[in-house]
């Protein structure tokens, strides 16, 4: 399916994961390309997480705990779930979420008038308060559309609408570079010193059991990247080819490359501060004025999501205003969001601005 065979955009939709989806979930797991940690093709582990998501949407919470939120994309022209992705609200609130920072020693001398910088990587665990966007897997026929912004930005609209359930930092993490064989040089020169696994067999380990057991056995003291192969020291903070559209969408949405790396195949971790990300200071309310689909002017598209925790929804939409700013939405897109007329919606626009990429320099 091409970009210009895609359904209408008022067919997509994002909506909290049920049971009923798990047959589809455990199939995205199964291709994502590269296969996630955290969104192992497990049925239990997949199970056990839409119940957790279920349990944290029925609840009133407070403040980050160990909630996990779970979504699919569902493209109703076709009654297929095609997209799955989720929120942990705080990183580590079971398990410590370790990563490396990458971090600069000066080794120096003044007898031998010498001054030497060193750059290191030392396991860290500051990442675990963070708010996690994470195990994100889409049908290969929808990669690269409108429909994977919006499974990507769907999360920000819930967390735009929900603040108190997340942290004011906001983390994404990216699968790292593999050879061509499917191995990551990092882990070949990193944890295969420690561990007798594959990079594949350690990552299928990894994702239906805690990586805290990595910290266990892992040095706890700075590795040197001298000493690291040239292969390895190469894909440090290097996503995976698949990932770099995406991730350049992170970044254009105001996310930073942070100092972080993931432990396996020392990944990407961007970081981003609620405040500073453009979905979430850019949506704003507006009410809904339903109107016959042939009627509605043309206008750019825009993320439109209902206010509802449980039966949350969000999908595409073109953002047309009256001029007392209500919402203009056919009555197929006003069902699909399950609204009435009058009734708030929240928008945010579906464009974002080009953004240089860059290392942010600062600390959590």
């Amino acid at each position: 399916m091409t970009a210009r065979e895609m359904p209408e955009a008022g067919q997509l939709l994002v909506r909290p994961a049920t049971v009923a989806d798990l047959v589809a979930i455990e199939r995205l797991a199964g291709s994502a390309a590269p296969r996630l940690t955290n969104l192992p093709a497990h049925r239990d582990r997949l199970e056990e997480r839409i119940a957790r998501s279920t349990r944290a949407l029925s609840h009133n919470v407070d403040f980050p705990g160990d909630e996990i939120y779970t979504f699919v994309l569902e493209d109703r022209s076709l009654g297929e779930v095609v997209g799955t992705a989720s929120i942990r609200a705080q990183a580590g609130a079971q398990d410590v979420y370790y990563t490396y920072r990458q971090e600069t020693l000066i080794h120096a001398s003044q007898q031998l008038d010498l001054r030497h910088e060193v750059q290191t990587l030392s396991l860290s665990h500051e990442m675990s308060e963070i708010t996690l966007l994470c195990a994100l897997s889409l049908d290969a026929r929808y990669r690269g559309t409108s429909a994977a912004r919006l499974l990507r930005r769907a999360r920000l609209m819930f967390i735009a609408q929900y603040p108190e359930r997340f942290a004011e930092i906001l983390g994404v993490a990216f699968p790292g570079y593999l050879d061509d064989s499917g191995e990551s040089p990092f882990w070949s020169s990193v944890g295969r010193h420690f561990f007798r696994q594959s990079y594949q067999e350690i990552n299928q380990v990894a994702s239906v059991r805690s990586k805290s057991f990595i910290a266990e056995v892992m040095p706890q003291f700075p590795l040197y990247l001298p000493l690291l192969t040239p292969q390895a020291r190469a894909a440090i903070g290097r996503e995976h080819p698949a990932h770099e559209a995406p991730l350049q969408e992170m970044l254009a949405e105001g996310f930073v490359r942070s100092r972080h790396v993931d432990i396996f195949d020392a990944g990407p971790v961007l970081r981003g501060e609620r405040a500073s990300l453009r979905t979430l200071f850019g949506c704003g309310w507006h009410p809904v004025r339903i109107r016959p689909h042939a009627s509605l002017p043309d206008a750019e598209p825009a993320l439109v999501a209902n206010q509802q925790l449980a039966d949350y929804r969000c999908t595409l939409a073109r953002y047309a205003l009256t001029p007392t700013g209500q919402l203009l939405l056919s009555e197929a897109q006003a069902e699909l969001l399950g609204v009435e007329e009058g009734r708030a919606v929240l928008v945010a626009p579906l464009a974002l601005p080009d953004v240089e990429d860059a290392l942010d320099e600062g600390d959590l």
